[in-house]
């Protein structure tokens, strides 16, 4: 990658990553800072909590294509504004109405689509998919941060300074966009980053990808639905605000210590599957755990340890199964149905737990995402081995341009090439490879990847 291509994936990184460390910052400490606010019941909270949701849902495939009508620039630094205002309205909010108003706010900024064709836009083809790796570990990395940064932020400044952070660090990605992203010369058609209307029916024929589908979805259910109720408990259990900051710390250096290993393992020994169901048994054991009536802090402590081994192991495993499991030049598709499932899940997981919370207490919520997590379970163990494969992106050269069609055929015979499409007009080849058995030497005559 050039100087400008790293300087510009950077800045996107930064941008996604801030804006999603401001919606996750607020996750750990709204059940305990909304304590007595006017409106105030578990309902209310969950609603607050996943409200988020409803709107990214609808409306992050919509502003994808806008972007593409419009200019990304404009609907990215129009989805800051919006998170900034929805952050602004919460801050100054006296009331769960107010909270929930500013949350669903926030959502409406879903720049998520718009930012990934950006990326596509200004790094050439065979550098995109390390491009989008980066932008990937950022987002990761915001969540663990900021699980971390919530307790201590709010500790200080309560509720409003939180949401007041929020916004500020909407104006920081905003700077980023205007000083930092270079405006595209051309939007470039992209099928790794672009929801194309007419495959959707394709992906949902794939039984493989819908149960990563509804793996992200109750895995997001699950996390929003536990948050409802966590931050209480490790509350009763003598950790103040301040400290749980501290806590969840120990718990992600925990988990992530895990968690490391086990996507090399399962990667290099090809037991994708395998890690998959044992990280899901994890869930369900991390879920036993918390449903106890008179669980020691001990207990509770590493149960939370326990959840997220298996979660932070399945939010990094799922897209690459997605990805894996997509026809080439598929997943742009593939992934935008994704990240619409897993809004969903976060919506539905707040406002159900809430709700189940009031009506039926801990073990209500516990019982339901247990319920969701054995079905998902049971549901994984039936799924075909996945193909080990890596997406590529081949820019054809001029004498390969000629006959895409023989050029297709070409490569397709070549071993460990499992699949290709070709862009004839954008002289662009995609292609899912075998590393370990591709002949790299005869694969590059036809291209630069």
């Amino acid at each position: 990658m050039s100087s400008v291509e790293y300087k510009s994936i950077f800045a996107l990184s930064l941008i996604f990553s801030v804006r999603m460390l401001g919606l996750f910052m607020v996750i750990p400490v709204l059940a305990v800072f909304t304590q007595g606010m006017n409106g105030f019941s578990p309902v209310t909270v969950g609603l607050a909590i996943g409200g988020y949701g409803f709107s990214q849902a609808l409306l992050q495939i919509p502003m994808g294509w806008l972007s593409d009508k419009i200019g990304r620039k404009s609907v990215i630094s129009a989805g800051l504004l919006i998170f900034m205002v929805g952050s602004v309205i919460a801050a100054l909010s006296d009331s769960m109405n107010g909270i929930i108003m500013g949350r669903i706010i926030q959502g409406c900024g879903a720049i998520s689509a718009a930012i990934i064709a950006l990326a596509a836009d200004l790094t050439r083809e065979q550098h995109r998919t390390k491009g989008m790796a980066i932008i990937g570990m950022g987002i990761g990395l915001s969540f663990c941060l900021a699980m971390i940064m919530g307790p201590v932020i709010g500790s200080y400044g309560g509720l409003s300074g939180l949401f007041l952070a929020n916004a500020a660090m909407g104006g920081i990605a905003l700077m980023a966009l205007i000083f930092f992203v270079p405006s595209p010369v051309v939007f470039s058609r992209d099928l790794n980053s672009h929801v194309q209307v007419g495959k959707i029916r394709d992906i949902l024929r794939n039984p493989n990808l819908l149960r990563y589908m509804g793996g992200i979805f109750t895995l997001h259910f699950v996390l929003m639905a536990l948050f409802v109720f966590i931050p209480k408990q490790l509350q009763q259990a003598g950790y103040d605000s301040a400290f749980q900051g501290v806590v969840y710390l120990g718990v992600m250096m925990a988990s992530l210590v895990v968690m490391m290993p086990m996507i090399i393992i399962s990667e290099r020994r090809r037991w994708l599957k395998q890690f998959m169901l044992v990280s899901i048994a994890v869930l369900l054991l991390s879920l036993a755990l918390l449903s106890e009536v008179k669980i020691s802090n001990g207990g509770l402590i590493v149960a939370i340890i326990l959840f997220f081994i298996a979660f932070n192991f399945l939010e990094a495993t799922l897209p690459s199964l997605v990805s894996k499991q997509s026809k080439a030049g598929f997943r742009g598709t593939a992934m935008g149905i994704y990240t619409t499932c897993q809004f969903l899940g976060a919506a539905l997981g707040g406002s159900l737990g809430g709700w189940i919370m009031m009506f039926y207490g801990i073990q209500g919520v516990v019982f339901l995402c247990g319920i969701l997590v054995a079905l998902w379970w049971l549901y994984s163990a039936t799924m075909k081995h996945p193909p080990y494969v890596r997406s590529m992106v081949m820019a054809l050269y001029p004498s390969s341009r000629g006959n895409t069609q023989e050029t297709g055929q070409m490569l397709a015979a070549l071993p460990g090439v499992e699949d290709v499409s070709i862009l004839a007009d954008e002289g662009i080849a995609y292609l899912k490879v075998d590393w370990q058995r591709v002949d790299r030497s005869m694969l590059y005559r036809y291209g630069k990847c």
